[in-house]
């Protein structure tokens, strides 16, 4: 069970990238870098996508993912299950745990780089900086009843910096109740879009001045939202530069039955990658830059 990070390649951790090298199949998520999946695995790797995507119907269900980790592992191989940014943080791990506690199959947790941290990171705000916030929170509001209004009013009125994931849908709800219950005028709010991507965009002002500027728009996935006073710092302290495409990084999911889809990528690319190294003690990261997919 591995975090692949947020987006970038290269944020993905050395230890994650040895089970890639070894494993027999690796499942993964819709938020994972198809540069990882081609290059950083065995040429002879299965790969299973099982994608999600909020509210598409085409999403696999998480009972058939706990099926496809039963049905491999059962078999002996070494599977990775790798999930977009850290494995833990806001997944559906709990279920898979339990499934393969209740099969008795061995398992290790490898923590990745959470999209807050690398979106804060490539954006160029300190979540935590000194004299702004002592705290940070991270939050979800893809349901309008998953907070209640007790909460939102703590949310409103805290210092700490709130870090919402999945929630550029109801942005223009989350933003009122936080306005309703008193934000102050010194919070700002910071929309990064595919961190960590070469088509990262941030798009940043006053909480309170988003309504009447920004009310119905749409961001593509994934999108992150960071809410406090250490938002404004991005303004001096953004170092890439933004995208301005509104293209997809990830690819939305795609209609049931992707393997063999997959499974065609490798084999077209299999000639143009370097085969990864398979020794465990040896381990070859492959430089990807931004400046390199620009030019792409």
């Amino acid at each position: 069970m591995a975090g692949a990070g947020p987006g970038d390649p290269e944020l993905l951790t050395i230890k994650a990238l040895r089970y890639l090298q070894q494993a027999d199949v690796v499942i993964a998520d819709r938020l994972v870098s198809e540069v990882i999946l081609q290059q950083y695995t065995r040429e002879d790797a299965l790969i299973i996508s099982v994608g999600k995507q909020c509210r598409k119907g085409a999403s696999t269900p998480q009972s058939e993912i706990n099926d496809l980790l039963v049905e491999h592992a059962g078999r002996g191989k070494l599977v990775v299950r790798l999930k977009g940014g850290d494995a833990s943080i806001f997944s559906n791990i709990l279920d898979e745990l339990r499934t393969l506690a209740a099969h008795r199959i061995p398992y290790e947790i490898i923590p990745g780089i959470t999209a807050a941290l690398g979106a804060a990171a490539y954006a160029g705000i300190p979540l935590t900086a000194r004299g702004y916030s002592t705290a940070v929170r991270f939050l979800t509001y893809y349901k309008k009843d998953i907070l209640d209004e007790s909460y939102w009013k703590d949310l409103a009125q805290t210092n700490d910096t709130l870090v919402f994931y999945m929630s550029s849908e109801p942005l223009d709800t989350l933003v009122d109740k936080l306005l309703q219950y008193g934000i102050g005028t010194d919070k700002w709010l910071a929309i990064v879009e595919q961190a960590t991507t070469p088509l990262q965009n941030v798009y940043n002002g006053p909480i309170h001045a988003y309504l009447p500027a920004g009310r119905g728009s749409s961001y593509v996935s994934p999108t992150l939202l960071i809410i406090g006073k250490v938002a404004a710092l991005q303004v001096p302290f953004q170092w890439l530069p933004d995208s301005h495409s509104k293209e997809h990084y990830f690819a939305p999911v795609a209609p049931r039955g992707r393997v063999q889809e997959v499974a065609v990528l490798r084999a077209d690319v299999q000639e143009t990658i370097e085969p990864p190294v398979e020794a465990k003690e040896t381990i070859t990261l492959k430089r990807y830059s931004y400046a390199d997919s620009a030019k792409a």
